[in-house]
């Protein structure tokens, strides 16, 4: 893996900030030519440092306005039933984000849907029956402090 330089680290800034920026533009907020610039962005693109391009998209306007984390623990803790956990939450198109934890409990699940009413629904017909889904803790956001998504480099 190339180490980024001063330069490249500019380059991946700017792009999380405004992924549509012109090359131009981005040329010169990191003082290259357009060229040059094009060139390390190709290769930030080749080496896996930008893995894809896309839309933020606010959720308020589309009606998605409830944020929910969900503390899930599974009735076993066996490779198949981590199997078969994750495959099934990947299928399902409201949970935005599942990480498998170490600690009390075994996966943190993020949602976000239209109101309460939506998530017991969602809980009841999706979450309780993915396999191995012993218990839940549930956690609505009340305020979304930063969400910007943005990694330091």
């Amino acid at each position: 893996m190339t180490d980024l330089d001063r330069t490249d680290r500019k380059i991946l800034k700017a792009l999380q900030a405004d992924g549509r920026i012109a090359n131009v533009d981005l040329a010169e907020k990191v003082g290259l030519s357009p060229t040059s610039t094009g060139d390390r962005v190709k290769r930030l693109q080749r080496e896996g440092f930008i893995a894809g391009y896309g839309a933020r998209l606010d959720p308020h306007r589309l009606g998605l306005g409830l944020l929910v984390f969900v503390e899930v623990s599974l009735d076993k803790t066996t490779p198949d039933v981590f199997e078969k956990f994750a495959e099934a939450v990947k299928r399902a198109p409201e949970v935005l984000e599942c990480h498998m934890v170490a600690g009390g409990f075994d996966y943190l699940v993020k949602t976000r849907v239209a109101d309460m009413a939506a998530y017991r629904r969602f809980l009841g017909e999706i979450l309780l029956a993915l396999p191995g889904v012993k218990e839940t803790r549930t956690y609505a956001v009340m305020e979304e402090v930063k969400s910007d998504g943005m990694l330091p480099v």
